[in-house]
């Protein structure tokens, strides 16, 4: 099935407007209009049911219990509702919602992308075994699903994936799900509100199920937002990189060669019981907070990859260790490295980011072997600038940055100067 629905992409500079051209556009909209809004996070899902005047947005409820909060969403789209809800609930999305969704009048905000493509943890010995039993084929890269069609063993999930059609093998040894797009084709208008959206496995998604793209900016004018065509060269990225100190200096020699910081790079480390290596890196993050910038631990905050984090973890900044029973799990200092579309660290200026980003070489694989071509330089840079945006940068204040990749202190420096 060839799917050849529009999607709106709202591609606009981080703190030009996107949310707030949304909570307008509910805003003023018709009371017969119906709104879907999707973010990352649930303080964002709050402050949509806050900021949106004149209609009231619900929240699929049951939080600890995805079945049943998927269950919840399903009879808020039943009852017409205006619902705000986030990106891991929004991908659980099955057959059923989507049937309710077909025609039902919903337009769909998508605050951020989704990740719409992630590898599936198969043995090769167990993709073998489910093809002998006579359980999946594989045609033309599809896995489909051939055996008990209510089989409840442990490859139960195997199955529900490949019977909703988004099951793929490729280059003979990795599964990719794909989130249906079947969702799409069943709601009314779709906006996505990002920045680079064509750095995005989302729009390699897109490309993959024949859906078209329009894009448009952000204009304010009098405190109030409109959508501009697209135009790259309104977006003022020189200003935007000025207010960035990066660091230039000694501690930048461990990050020369152009992987260095890469997932392949730490894990090999990690592997091989560098210690020294970790050991370094943990005194240039406590050598630039403390004494280059002269920070304290509430002004920081600083990523690896998440399986080495405890290895550079500096003194003294390290993560605060939480209240018994607290249930607030928001890191405070070591953060995410894709971290996107949060306000919760917009009072730190002082920040290191000790990584190399690469698209997820098995998820590059698979765009690539369906003739989709990829950016991993625009990624790199796209996520970098989503990360650095969580800081007081957002208000218009200078910040200080520890970049020790020679690759992403380059990218980051084309990308100011528009040259990707």
């Amino acid at each position: 099935m060839k799917h050849r629905k529009t999607i709106k992409v709202i591609d606009s500079i981080m703190g030009s407007g996107k949310t707030s051209w949304a909570i307008q556009q509910m805003n003023e909209a018709s009371p017969l209009d119906k709104f879907i809004y999707i973010t990352p996070f649930l303080n964002e899902v709050e402050r949509i049911k806050k900021g949106v005047q004149g209609r009231e947005f619900f929240e699929p409820n049951n939080r600890n219990d995805e079945g049943r909060k998927l269950r919840s969403l399903k009879d808020l789209v039943v009852q017409g509702k205006d619902i705000a809800s986030t990106h891991a609930l929004f991908k659980t999305a099955d057959d059923e919602l989507i049937e309710l969704l077909t025609d039902s009048g919903y337009t769909l905000i998508l605050d951020e992308v989704m990740d719409c493509v992630e590898p599936v943890n198969v043995r090769q010995a167990d993709i073998r075994k489910l093809e002998r039993a006579g359980d999946i084929e594989i045609i033309d890269g599809k896995v489909n699903w051939t055996g008990d069609p209510s089989d409840n063993s442990r490859y139960m999930d195997i199955r529900l994936i490949a019977q909703a059609g988004n099951l793929f093998y490729y280059r003979g040894q990795f599964l990719v799900w794909a989130f249906p797009p079947a969702v799409f084709d069943a709601i009314g208008d779709v906006y996505v509100m990002t920045y680079l959206f064509k750095a995005q496995t989302m729009k390699y998604y897109y490309e993959l199920f024949s859906f078209e793209c329009e894009y448009y900016g952000i204009a304010e004018e009098n405190g109030r937002y409109s959508l501009t065509d697209y135009d790259v060269a309104k977006e003022r990225r020189g200003e935007l990189y000025k207010l960035i100190d990066i660091y230039e200096g000694k501690m930048n020699d461990i990050g020369e060669r152009r992987n260095a910081f890469s997932v392949t790079y730490l894990r090999n480390k990690d592997k091989a019981g560098d210690v020294d290596f970790f050991k370094e890196i943990s005194n240039n993050i406590r050598n630039y907070f403390q004494n280059i910038v002269k920070a304290k631990r509430d002004n920081v905050y600083y990523s690896t990859l998440k399986e080495v984090e405890h290895l550079v973890q500096p003194r003294g900044y390290k993560e605060p260790r939480r209240a018994k029973g607290s249930e607030d799990k928001t890191p405070k200092v070591v953060i995410p490295h894709n971290v996107r579309a949060t306000n919760e660290y917009a009072e730190k200026w002082a920040l290191a980011y000790v990584f190399n980003r690469y698209m997820q070489q098995d998820v590059k694989v698979f765009f690539q072997d369906n003739g989709i071509s990829v950016n991993d330089d625009l990624l790199a840079v796209s996520d970098l600038l989503q990360w650095i945006y969580r800081s007081r940068i957002r208000n218009g204040e200078s910040i200080n940055l520890y970049l020790p990749s020679s690759r992403m202190r380059e990218l980051l420096k084309r990308w100011a100067e528009y040259e990707i």
